[in-house]
C-alpha cells in the first residue's frame, strides 16, 4: 500500500509540474523534486529525471527556436560556468550522503523561491561577469538536483528578458545542462534500477502535462498562475526542510516545524502584497476605462 501511494503522489506531482513546464517555460524539477524527496533519495531521484528533462527542455527550445539567435549570445557565459558546476555536483551527489544532499537541497531552494516570489528585481550591468559564475551555481545545483528554474527565472527576469527569449534562453541552458548531466551521471554508474523504473510512472504524465499547461495559460493570467505555483513550492519546501531536520536529528519535531511556519508567515504576505497590487492595478484600469467612456 505504501508503495502504491508513493507511485501515485509521484504521478500526480509530475503531471502538475509538467502542466507548469508547458504554461510557464520551467518549473518541471523546481515543483517535482521538493516533493518526490520526500519518499526518494537524490541518488536515486535525479538519474530518472535527468533523462526525461533532456526531452522536455529540448521541446521547450524547439518551441521557441526564432528566438535561439537573440539569446544565444548572452547565456554563452552561463553555459561556459556549466561544465565544472555540473562536475562538482555529479561527484557530489554520487558520494555525499543523500539525507544531507536533501537538505542542502531545500536550504538552497526556499531563498530563491521567496525571492521570486518577492518579484525583487535589480538590473545587472556586468551581466556576463556574473553570468560565469551564476553558470557553475546552476551547473552544481542542477547536477545534484535537476533543478536550476529558480535562480535562472530571476536572472533573466532581472534582466528583462522578453518573454519569448525568456523561454529561448531558459530552453537552451537547460538543453545543455541536462544533456551533460545525463552524460556525467553515465560516467559515474548511476542509473541503477531503482531510478530506471521510475520513468514509466513520470513520462506519461509529462506527455500529458505539457499541452495541457499550454491551454491552462491561454485562459489564466500569467502571473497569477506563475505566483500561486512558487506558493504551493514554497510550502512543500518548508516542509521538506522541516523533515529533513528531523530526520537529521538536528531539531526536534515541534522545533523543527517552525522552518514551515516561517515560510508559511512570509509567503502568505507576500501573496496578500501580490493579489493588493493586482486589484489596485485592476481597480485603476476601470476607473480609466470609465473615465473614457464618460
Amino acid at each position: 500500500m505504501e508503495l502504491e501511494l508513493t507511485a501515485i503522489t509521484l504521478v500526480w506531482i509530475t503531471l502538475f509540474a509538467a502542466i507548469v513546464n508547458g504554461a510557464l517555460g520551467y518549473g518541471f524539477s523546481s515543483l517535482t523534486v521538493p516533493v518526490a524527496l520526500l519518499f526518494y533519495s537524490g541518488r536515486v531521484l535525479s538519474p530518472a529525471l535527468v533523462l526525461v528533462e533532456v526531452v522536455l527542455n529540448a521541446y521547450v527550445l524547439l518551441v521557441n527556436r526564432e528566438s535561439f539567435g537573440r539569446v544565444w549570445r548572452r547565456t554563452l557565459p552561463i553555459l561556459i560556468g556549466l561544465v565544472p558546476g555540473i562536475a562538482l555536483g555529479s561527484y557530489l551527489l554520487s558520494h555525499v550522503d543523500p539525507s544531507v544532499m536533501k537538505l542542502v537541497t531545500y536550504l538552497v531552494l526556499l531563498p530563491m523561491i521567496l525571492l521570486q516570489a518577492a518579484g525583487i528585481r535589480r538590473r545587472i550591468q556586468g551581466e556576463a561577469a556574473v553570468a560565469l559564475p551564476l553558470g557553475f551555481g546552476v551547473g552544481t545545483l542542477y547536477s545534484i538536483t535537476t533543478i536550476s528554474g529558480p535562480p535562472l527565472a530571476i536572472m533573466f527576469n532581472n534582466q528583462g528578458f522578453a518573454k519569448e527569449d525568456f523561454r529561448a534562453g531558459l530552453g537552451l541552458v537547460r538543453v545543455v545542462e541536462s544533456s551533460l548531466t545525463a552524460a556525467a551521471y553515465a560516467f559515474l554508474g548511476l542509473y541503477a534500477a531503482p531510478s530506471l523504473e521510475l520513468l514509466p510512472l513520470i513520462a506519461p504524465s509529462v506527455l500529458l502535462g505539457l499541452p495541457l499547461g499550454v491551454y491552462v495559460i491561454r485562459r489564466m493570467n500569467h502571473e497569477t498562475f506563475r505566483r500561486v505555483c512558487m506558493s504551493f513550492d514554497a510550502w512543500v519546501v518548508g516542509f521538506g526542510l522541516s523533515r529533513a531536520l528531523i530526520d537529521l536529528n538536528i531539531a526536534p519535531a515541534p522545533t523543527a516545524y517552525l522552518a514551515l511556519a516561517i515560510t508559511a508567515s512570509i509567503d502568505i504576505w507576500l501573496l496578500f502584497r501580490f493579489f493588493r497590487e493586482r486589484l489596485g492595478a485592476l481597480r485603476t484600469a476601470a476607473a480609466v476605462v470609465a473615465d473614457a467612456e464618460g
